[in-house]
């Protein structure tokens, strides 16, 4: 119920380290649901917050937030997702690309991805650019997805590959294929 959610709002806040990172996974318990508990945590005004703990909490944090928006971006409808966007989601997913910890990282790609989806079904309302793509590049997640598609973990790797592929043309093949043949 949206009361559970006012007091979850209020722990993601405490003081002790430890009650914030249960809040966050309990969250991601509840964006693990439905379009209408998304809903609630979105209306229950959470997402700033746990785009904030994404950012700027110790790693133990952020992945429980990691997960929650993850969840969201996952189980959410596009708007949720323009929502989590809007909230400044994607340079702190882009930051745990550089991390050690391959779920982590999975977790980080598998929303991004997400978000990417939701920019390519609407290019035609940005001048056939996919601005999610956009906001990707300006927060240097490019980079380090190109450098994941080297990653040890097949998944990641795999993973970083179809993104790439995907959704971020090489700059180099349009020029390829216009110069002269000799």
């Amino acid at each position: 119920s949206n009361g559970a959610l006012y007091t979850l709002l209020a722990l993601l806040s405490h003081e002790r380290k430890g009650i914030r990172k249960e809040a966050c996974w309990t969250i991601s318990n509840i964006t693990a649901g439905n379009k209408e508990q998304i809903e609630e945590v979105i209306q229950a005004n959470i997402i700033p917050i746990l785009v904030q703990l994404l950012d700027r909490e110790e790693f133990d944090i952020k992945k429980e937030a990691a997960w929650a928006i993850s969840n969201a971006t996952s189980g959410g409808t596009p708007d949720h997702i323009k929502t989590l966007v809007q909230h400044g989601c994607i340079k702190p997913f882009c930051d745990l690309l550089n991390q050690t910890d391959v779920r982590i990282i999975q977790v980080a790609l598998e929303g991004l991805e997400n978000i990417l989806k939701v920019g390519e079904a609407e290019r035609d309302q940005h001048d056939g650019d996919n601005i999610f793509a956009i906001h990707i590049e300006e927060a240097e997640g490019v980079d380090h997805i190109a450098k994941l598609q080297d990653h040890d973990d097949e998944q990641i790797a795999k993973r970083a590959t179809k993104i790439m592929d995907s959704y971020f043309e090489e700059e180099d093949d349009e020029d390829d294929q216009l110069a002269p043949m000799v």
